[in-house]
């Protein structure tokens, strides 16, 4: 979501993440900007500090009581004492106006690929998740099929804990890559593909007609919720 009362910046932040791939809800006061993100599964959300109505910090603080998703404040202040106190109200990153766009965009990206990483969820990631006989424990690292643990690779296990996260959620290579390897995906599909084949050798009863992780052809993969 971007924010601003200034509909020219709205709609040029707007052109900028569409050529990305996202899809953007538009809003022009913090008020507006409530009822996006109660409505809405937001992933990052760009938001102005002087506002009409509603202001960005009082919108940020109201969103931050149901939500952790990523607040970028745009501000035509520059001061630090501007920056602290803006970051203090809940923001996880400030620019000052004028910005370049494409360094906006790569803040975004960063925000969004480090969000979904810790389970990308308005309220905070649980600590087992469990789907039928599979379980993934966060807090001690561990991937268990009816009780018995399985041996994950470092790479396998933050693939599954990625999918397990997003459970039931298909979720592309390049979405996979980039939060994994916590890097732009510049390789081809087949490095995630390997590691899922690997992966579901280790936690399917009958890997070639697997029960938990599939894949959707000409999309990506995704563990099933059962």
């Amino acid at each position: 979501m971007v924010c601003d009362d200034d509909v020219a910046i709205v709609n040029s932040i707007e052109i900028y993440l569409k050529l990305e791939g996202y899809n953007v809800h538009k809003a022009y006061n913090g008020k507006q900007a409530l009822e996006i993100a109660e409505n809405n599964e937001l992933h990052c959300i760009i938001i102005d500090i002087m506002m009409p109505v509603m202001d960005g910090m009082q919108a940020t603080l109201a969103i931050r009581e149901k939500s952790n998703v990523p607040i970028l404040f745009l501000s035509a202040k520059s001061e630090d004492t501007d920056k602290i106190t803006g970051l203090g109200f809940g923001a996880d990153d400030y620019m000052t106006k004028p910005f370049n766009p494409l360094e906006l965009v790569a803040r975004v990206k960063s925000q969004i690929r480090r969000y979904t990483s810790l389970g990308g969820k308005a309220t905070p990631a649980k600590t087992c998740i469990v789907t039928g006989d599979l379980a993934l424990d966060k807090e001690a690292h561990t991937v268990t099929v009816a009780d018995e643990p399985v041996k994950l690779t470092a790479t396998e296990y933050g693939i599954m804990e990625y999918l397990m996260t997003n459970l039931g959620k298909v979720l592309s290579t390049s979405q996979i890559y980039e939060a994994v390897w916590n890097e732009p995906c510049f390789a081809t599909d087949k490095t995630v593909t390997v590691h899922i084949r690997r992966i579901r050798e280790k936690i399917e009863l009958d890997p070639k007609n697997p029960k938990y992780l599939k894949v959707v052809w000409g999309i990506g993969y995704k563990i099933e919720k059962i």
